[in-house]
């Protein structure tokens, strides 16, 4: 018990940092994992930029800390996009904007202070189309992120990948939906394998497993828990409707001619998003979801992790309603509907004790220059 839940701040995308902080403090949680998407990039889903990510300086992350501090909160930083797929340019900006990411998490003290770097790794269809295309993504993959990973550990930085496959990020014509390599776990121990440094590891997100017909305490039992890092908070409820019944639970339902379709009786995907047949939750908040929270959260303690939950907040009943108020309820919904798991019964009910966030170190850290891939090539 004692984990920390946090916010990731995707769900505030029209909010500035000091307003969200406010609403950090009202909701209850010890800390935020700032969204800081390219401003220029391709992405528009659930896309925020919460810091200034080209001018950063050790100044500024003095008075970020400071910030956090007077808050009482945590601090981490992330940005998920394709980083070995997709149009060329796209993706070298992609990779440069990580490393950008990385340098700023050093200046605000790295894993001193448990600021970690979150990212996709993204899929490349062209190489994924040919024969062994899997393993030619994972030899693309090592190839990438090797010298990325080798600059974070020179900075003191640990690197984390979130699981979601990504399956509405391409066109609903696709047959498939797999665009994110480490969205099962057998890819993320490969990964692993390639590239053996300790330095990077995942953000766990148990509601794409859920709709894959994957139970996620299986996938933790058969984790290497030193790797896991984070726990997203995103629920999955699995609909049992007409659209299941044509297509199934394994494959995601394909678009074809809307005339025939028609014709046929056979329900179709409307949308790129609308292929497997599920609703995205917050916990505890407008009825069940289809996972075990209590079953996973003891799973994870048997296995003493303790790193902090942290609320993805894409939710039918919440933020995709565009209304503010009902995204906060979703957020203060999860907490009470977590807080009996995470935390101890006191006088004054479930409750993190307050000496458990320790306040934010300063570094100390000097500027260093802003890297590209091609310098890091040589």
């Amino acid at each position: 018990m004692n984990n920390e839940i946090w916010i990731m701040t995707s769900a505030f995308d029209k909010q500035e940092l000091p307003e969200i902080i406010q609403y950090a403090s009202e909701i209850g949680v010890q800390g935020l994992d700032l969204c800081v998407f390219r401003k220029d990039g391709a992405r528009t889903d659930h896309v925020a930029t919460h810091l200034e990510y080209d001018n950063f300086d050790a100044d500024i992350a003095r008075r970020v800390i400071d910030d956090f501090n007077k808050a009482g909160l945590h601090i981490s930083i992330g940005a998920f996009e394709n980083l070995i797929g997709g149009d060329e340019t796209e993706r070298i900006k992609n990779q440069d904007h990580l490393l950008k990411l990385i340098r700023i998490a050093h200046l605000l003290g790295g894993d001193e202070n448990d600021v970690k770097v979150g990212t996709f790794v993204g899929y490349n269809h062209d190489l994924g189309n040919q024969d062994a295309g899997f393993q030619k993504n994972l030899d693309e993959y090592t190839r990438v992120f090797e010298p990325i990973i080798k600059y974070a550990a020179d900075l003191g930085v640990t690197i984390v990948y979130e699981n979601c496959p990504m399956e509405g990020w391409r066109p609903a014509s696709y047959t498939g939906t797999f665009n994110n390599l480490p969205g099962v776990l057998a890819a993320r121990k490969l990964m692993y394998a390639a590239l053996p440094y300790d330095n990077h590891g995942e953000i766990y997100d148990p509601s794409h497993d859920v709709w894959q017909n994957t139970n996620p305490v299986d996938v933790i039992k058969s984790a290497d828990i030193k790797r896991i890092k984070r726990i997203h908070v995103k629920a999955t409820r699995n609909l049992q409707n007409e659209i299941r019944a044509h297509w199934g639970g394994m494959y995601p339902t394909q678009l074809v001619n809307e005339e025939l379709a028609k014709k046929a009786g056979v329900p179709i995907c409307k949308h790129e998003w609308d292929r497997h047949n599920y609703e995205a939750m917050m916990p505890g908040f407008g009825g069940s979801d289809s996972m075990d929270w209590r079953e996973f959260v003891e799973v994870l303690h048997s296995r003493n992790f303790n790193g902090p939950f942290v609320m993805e907040n894409e939710a039918t009943l919440s933020k995709a309603t565009g209304n503010m108020a009902a995204t906060v309820q979703g957020y203060k919904a999860s907490v009470m509907f977590l807080a009996p798991m995470l935390w101890p019964l006191g006088e004054n009910g479930y409750q993190l004790p307050s000496t458990k966030v320790k306040p934010l170190k300063d570094p100390g850290n000097r500027n260093v220059k802003i890297v590209d891939m091609k310098s890091l090539a040589g």
